[in-house]
């Protein structure tokens, strides 16, 4: 029996990682549900493996974002409770790495676009941990700078009856903390977009977002 279960776990680490996955990186990719479940089959062997958790987590999110936030989809949103669960598993098995705490605020952050206000209000608390944290971690995360500038603008959207609500009934003091000023750089913005356009796709929604840089250059212009 023993060596069985060693040969099966020598053979899903050499799938994993002898042929390199779609993807390693935090920011997006091109074949989700090929890189999830690659990181499901290690979980498989070894659930508590922290690495396997934060990745499979932010994959299933690449995956479920592919269906617009505003439609009414059970399966994207099984999608992003999974993602949630995983993320969470690997914060608490890897709390020292921000890895797993950005992929936890992506979860986060992805599922709340779904729910209710007051909902939303809970979720955004918690995305704001845990940015910070992942950004304390690694000052240099981009995935992190891009989902607090996220937050920050997400807030600052909300009308003043919403922001009012928030803030009072709900207890959201921490939208207290969201700024246009710390975000809005229009000028700063432009060559990103401009650099948008000549990237390669490295992510199913690529073709989108290059799009909406399309769309924000001409609209600035």
């Amino acid at each position: 029996m023993g060596g069985t279960a060693d040969r099966r776990r020598w053979l899903i680490a050499w799938l994993v990682f002898a042929a390199p996955p779609p993807c390693l990186s935090a920011q997006g990719d091109m074949h989700p549900r090929e890189t999830a479940d690659r990181w499901e089959a290690v979980m498989a062997t070894d659930s508590l493996n922290a690495e396997a958790n934060w990745r499979a987590a932010i994959a299933l999110v690449d995956i479920g974002k592919q269906t617009p936030d505003k439609e009414k989809n059970r399966a994207r949103d099984s999608l992003y409770l999974v993602a949630e669960t995983y993320a969470r598993r690997a914060v608490r098995q890897a709390p020292q790495d921000a890895g797993p705490h950005f992929a936890l605020a992506l979860a986060l952050g992805k599922a709340s676009l779904t729910l209710s206000a007051k909902q939303r209000v809970k979720y955004a608390k918690e995305v704001k941990i845990e940015v910070e944290r992942a950004l304390e971690i690694d000052p240099n995360h981009d995935g992190a700078w891009h989902l607090l500038g996220r937050w920050n603008a997400e807030i600052e959207r909300l009308s003043n009856i919403q922001e009012f609500f928030a803030k009072t009934l709900l207890g959201g003091k921490v939208f207290n903390e969201a700024s246009w000023d710390e975000r809005k750089r229009s000028t700063e913005a432009r060559p990103e977009l401009e650099k948008v356009l000549t990237l390669p796709d490295q992510d199913a929604m690529d073709p989108s977002y290059r799009a909406r840089a399309q769309a924000l250059l001409k609209k600035s212009s």
